[in-house]
């Protein structure tokens, strides 16, 4: 088995990194983190055989820590390799702030620096990706993730700051962090010259990731389904989720209740239809009508049901009896007035499915029995 260190472990990348790695069977892992001490990291480098080297500054009190929390933890990371006569290959995180001469960026450029002298005077291999911004689960709000910190607020009703609405940000998400890490822990890297990249990034201005971030608190209300064939919104999404106050995973529904039973909308999507509960009451009786254009799916997942058809051209019943002890998807073809009947003794549930969302202006529904 591979011996993996990593340092920053308990950081919002070395986290996810850490599970994952644990996920694909990895179990010798040196985890190194600020509780750590410097004789802890020569004992992890004597025998690793990977080294992801995470760990950093982005937030200290004084510039000063930039240079030590960044380039002097790589470089000692370096000298005791050195020390142990270990040529493990080794990762490390640096930032697209290199590019720029402010402190942090000048402590993450002399950390490559060190990375790449190293690598020419020993002959290791070197690994030096500079991040975007990055975001996703376990990730620390009002710190370095303008998404992370929306993400928090907008679930918390607090304010959020969008002081450029039209400033352009490039984002990593972290599960396409973690898949390029992976490839490069089993020898293939995506490289650039000299560094490495993420393969997988998104573009999004800062007006339009606050409102998508916003849209995402508003769907409860609509029922709106986020559009999941966007690759960045659905990842978004998932990080939104992620930061929800741990007394607010739920949200109630809006029950239309009668006598009969219940009928209420569970989900609404724009392209996709809509998902909706129907609860009827033994011997009730619901439908008697058909469709133009719009389709439906029947699904009773509990109690004995009676779905029955007729072509409003023709006198001919047809009947489908259904119940939740055996799961059967009825269509429910357009030309065909149709109603379903509850035939046993307890309350009859039914997941349907509709083509189309409901429009009051276009409803597409007229009455007619069976």
């Amino acid at each position: 088995m591979t011996k993996i260190l990593v340092t920053g472990a308990n950081g919002f990348v070395g986290k996810n990194l850490v599970a994952e790695l644990r996920n694909r069977g990895y179990e010798e892992l040196y985890l190194f983190n600020r509780k750590n001490s410097s004789e802890d990291l020569e004992k992890f480098t004597k025998d690793c055989d990977f080294v992801f080297h995470l760990a950093g500054v982005n937030r200290p009190q004084n510039e000063n820590e930039f240079m030590e929390g960044n380039q002097g933890l790589t470089s000692q990371l370096l000298q005791f390799l050195v020390k142990n006569e270990n040529n493990a290959p080794v990762l490390i995180t640096s930032s697209i702030q290199a590019k720029k001469e402010n402190p942090y960026g000048q402590s993450k450029k002399a950390g490559e620096d060190e990375v790449f002298a190293y690598a020419k005077e020993t002959g290791a291999k070197v690994f030096v990706y500079r991040l975007p911004n990055l975001f996703g689960k376990w990730s620390r709000p009002h710190y370095n993730s303008v998404v992370t910190t929306y993400c928090y607020n907008i679930a918390r009703n607090i304010d959020i700051q969008v002081n450029n609405p039209a400033a352009l940000l490039e984002l990593a998400y972290i599960d396409d962090v973690l898949e390029e890490f992976l490839r490069t822990l089993g020898g293939n890297p995506t490289l650039d010259g000299d560094l490495c990249v993420v393969p997988v990034t998104h573009k999004i201005e800062l007006g339009e990731l606050a409102d998508r971030v916003r849209s995402f608190k508003e769907s409860r209300a609509s029922l709106a389904v986020p559009a999941m064939s966007d690759e960045l919104t659905k990842k978004l999404y998932s990080t939104y989720l992620s930061f929800l106050p741990e007394d607010n995973f739920s949200y109630d529904l809006k029950m239309n209740v009668d006598n009969r039973g219940s009928f209420t909308e569970f989900l609404r999507t724009p392209d996709r239809g809509q998902v909706s509960v129907n609860i009827s009451k033994p011997g009730i009786t619901k439908g008697n009508h058909w469709h133009h254009t719009k389709n439906e799916k029947f699904l009773v997942v509990s109690g004995n049901g009676l779905i029955r058809f007729r072509n409003i051209d023709s006198e001919e019943i047809i009947e489908y009896y259904v119940n939740g002890d055996k799961l059967q998807v009825v269509d429910i073809p357009t030309g065909y007035t149709h109603s379903i009947v509850n035939v046993g003794e307890t309350d009859l549930v039914t997941v349907m499915w509709v083509n189309e969302s409901f429009d009051p202006e276009k409803p597409d529904t007229h009455y007619l029995e069976v």
